[in-house]
């Protein structure tokens, strides 16, 4: 089951190590003039939305927000996904880090773990996405077997429009320890449904949403 990571020491290290790695990646693309981007630690406006199941490691999550379509249209899903991928690939081999793997969602690292202190192994989830009118869109990659027949596009993240303000009004009126209860209970459910179609971006949108209906529709 899952349960928020208590250890303070382990995760200032945690965050440190891995936002130093993503923050090295946003400047590098953004100097670049391909795509401009920013980073976000999915749930990072909540204190405490790191979560572990039982003695598992910990994939950190960050969206990288694409704010600028330059030399890269936002219908090349193939050419955005690529690029993002060769510009993380050599951030972190330069930081001594091996290639990502790219999943469906995600570019994954590699596990790491501390020399000392707590030796729970992590790695950092890499989503790419954007924001419209319409609301968050994820890139995927849909695998078929044979690369040349894949197919890379944007999937919208249901109800997500206008999750940034509900988020701040739900913290505005403190009611932000009920998103926290309510995060891990869906974290928690979707793993009981062995369901893995629901990353922390779309439980955070969820939950998000959940608690804003209850006091605010």
């Amino acid at each position: 089951m899952f349960h928020y990571i208590t250890d303070e020491e382990y995760l200032k290290k945690l965050k440190y190590t891995c936002s130093d790695i993503i923050n090295q990646l946003v400047q590098y693309i953004n100097n670049d003039s391909v795509l401009q981007v920013e980073a976000h630690l999915v749930g990072s406006g909540a204190k405490n939305l790191i979560t572990q199941n039982a003695n598992e490691p910990i994939d950190l999550d960050y969206n990288l927000y694409v704010t600028e379509f330059l030399q890269l249209r936002q219908n090349d899903g193939r050419g955005i996904s690529t690029y993002v991928q060769d510009q993380f690939d050599y951030i972190l081999n330069k930081n001594d880090w091996g290639d990502c793997h790219d999943s469906t969602s995600v570019f994954t690292t590699e596990k790491r773990q501390f020399n000392k202190g707590n030796k729970t192994p992590f790695s950092i989830d890499l989503a790419v996405v954007k924001k419209d009118s319409y609301g968050w869109h994820r890139l995927i990659h849909q695998k078929t077997g044979v690369v040349a027949f894949d197919q890379f596009k944007w999937n919208m993240v249901p109800d997500s429009r206008g999750l940034l303000d509900r988020a701040s009004t739900i913290k505005r009126e403190h009611l932000w320890n009920e998103v926290i209860d309510s995060y891990l209970d869906k974290k928690n459910m979707y793993l009981r449904r062995q369901d893995r179609n629901h990353p922390s971006f779309i439980v955070y949108v969820e939950t998000v949403n959940e608690i804003y209906n209850k006091y605010f529709r």
